[in-house]
């Protein structure tokens, strides 16, 4: 029974998705509602602590994925802005709120500013989920900007909230040394993970790219555990993690880009709905009004003084400046924190986590629909600019698809400049690889033998798949040394590719040579 109810939430995930992008409405959203619903007619459910560990792990999925789909190289422009934003905006922004709740709302000071730490992020999964469904193309590189800046900032907010409790809780450790730490050992970390993971990949060949995404996931998980352990900003030492090896070239990166596509997609939903689980309908509508009254500040207040102040030390025009103001949406990883502060045992006053689920919602909801119409009313989209940043991303989500080949020193194609190699397919050469460096190929660019060229054109789906057979040639197989024009195979049939026991991909011709172990696939034509 209960396997049957968790495919029903995920049929219905999946036709929200679909209709918030018809409606405008953030699909995240509709998951937390779903949640409050199927909580309500459970007569609740207060497991925080499950839903502390749910929510870590999720957290620590999305954090990762969050850097390890940011393409750098295209982000680094407006990397010190994304920064800048992440830290020092995620700061002013906790900072305002918690004062304000304290000298207005009348919260006790540290009590206040532990509510502003909790929501001074802004929430990666909803600022990613509404740039990409609802296309927004933006100028001045605002997209990469934006998501550079909410996939880094919930580390902060971290170390604030954990910094926060500790005092609440009478713990002597210094504030600094404890902020200090966090940050130091969590980059630290990030980065060591990474660069061992990246040599072990280097002389390590994984047999299968499902051992390869396990092995992944496994060291997100160890850099994430092993900073916690020795008292790093885990969180950051995943998105450290995510950055560093997701920036760079390995065998089976691109099975691993789609795997967590969809991991992340499945915790997401996850996440919101746990979160709309656990809330009380009832204590939600209670903490409505202290809600909006802070979420109105952050939204008109706290978070455009931290933009447009330090967005003044860069070029940035007072549109760009409004629209980052509107994108800082609060979700998932505010409310994550406050379930953290209910199991930390501190002694408040407020309901914090009620509260923070409903600016959280009342965010979701306001600036999530604003964004997108912003966006349009300032003009602020921009045809040359794109949400989707590289080679999977466009090979995933349309009907463009790449291929790879190298052009050797036999070829008819050395000393051919582009313009005249392809004058009768609807191909493009859209990359060439020469010495370790990326050339853009223009019609007069000439290939050299060497060269690593990346052709693009439209993919095809074979929607049967029928007509496609894969089989590993065994010991004493009879076709074992021979070459494939001394085949005995049907006039029909055709070897379309070969991969040998190494995992090279051969485009075989007559003079290909079968070897035990290769791997062949084979089209039919019945």
């Amino acid at each position: 029974m209960n396997l049957f109810l968790v495919c029903i939430i995920l049929f219905l995930a999946i036709f929200s998705i679909k209709m918030s992008n018809k409606v405008g409405i953030p699909s995240l959203l509709i998951f937390i509602l779903i949640g409050m619903i199927f909580g309500y007619f459970n007569n609740g459910f207060e497991n925080y602590q499950l839903a502390q560990d749910f929510s870590t792990l999720a957290l620590l999925i999305i954090i990762f994925q969050g850097g390890f789909s940011t393409n750098f190289y295209m982000a680094r422009s407006v990397a010190k802005e994304s920064i800048t934003l992440s830290f020092a905006g995620t700061i002013i922004t906790g900072l305002l709120t918690g004062l304000f709740c304290h000298y207005v709302l009348h919260f006790d000071l540290l009590e206040g500013l532990l509510l502003g730490a909790i929501v001074s992020s802004t929430d990666f999964s909803c600022v990613s989920n509404i740039l990409k469904s609802q296309k927004l193309n933006l100028k001045m590189q605002t997209a990469p900007l934006l998501e550079l800046e909410s996939g880094s900032n919930d580390p902060i907010a971290y170390t604030m909230t954990f910094t926060l409790i500790s005092a609440l809780l009478g713990n002597s450790i210094s504030s600094l040394k404890l902020i200090t730490a966090q940050v130091v050992f969590g980059v630290v970390i990030g980065f060591l993970v990474a660069f061992a993971f990246m040599k072990i990949v280097e002389v390590k060949k994984f047999d299968g790219a499902g051992l390869f995404i396990i092995f992944i996931l496994a060291t997100a998980f160890f850099a994430f555990s092993f900073s916690e352990f020795i008292k790093g900003n885990g969180y950051l030492a995943v998105y450290i993690l995510g950055i560093y090896i997701g920036n760079k070239e390995f065998k089976g990166k691109r099975e691993s880009v789609f795997f967590l596509d969809g991991l992340t997609a499945l915790m997401s939903v996850g996440l919101f709905f746990i979160l709309g689980f656990l809330s009380d309908p009832a204590k939600v509508v209670k903490s409505l009004p202290i809600a909006f009254v802070i979420m109105l500040f952050m939204f008109i207040i706290s978070r455009p003084l931290a933009v447009f102040g330090l967005m003044s030390f860069f070029k940035s025009n007072r549109d760009q400046k409004l629209i980052i103001s509107v994108a800082g949406i609060r979700g998932a990883a505010a409310i994550a924190f406050a379930i953290l502060t209910v199991n930390s045992g501190v002694v408040l006053k407020n309901d914090i986590f009620h509260i923070v689920f409903a600016i959280c919602l009342l965010s979701t909801a306001l600036q999530g629909y604003l964004l997108p119409v912003m966006c349009k009313k300032l003009n602020f989209m921009d045809p040359s600019e794109t949400v989707f940043k590289n080679f999977n991303d466009y090979q995933d989500r349309s009907d463009i698809g790449f291929i790879t080949t190298l052009i050797t020193e036999d070829s008819h194609l050395v000393n051919q400049p582009i313009s005249e190699i392809n004058p009768t397919f609807n191909l493009i050469v859209a990359k060439i690889v020469r010495n370790g460096k990326t050339i853009v190929p223009k019609g007069s660019t000439v290939l050299k033998a060497g060269d690593k060229i990346v052709i693009g054109g439209e993919h095809y789906f074979d929607k049967s798949g029928y007509q496609l057979t894969e089989f590993t040639i065994p010991k004493k197989h009879e076709w074992i040394g021979k070459k494939v024009r001394d085949l005995n195979i049907g006039e029909d049939e055709l070897i379309v590719m070969i991969q040998d026991k190494d995992g090279k991909i051969v485009v075989p011709n007559g003079n290909t040579q079968i070897f035990e172990n290769d791997k062949i696939i084979k089209m039919t034509n019945k």
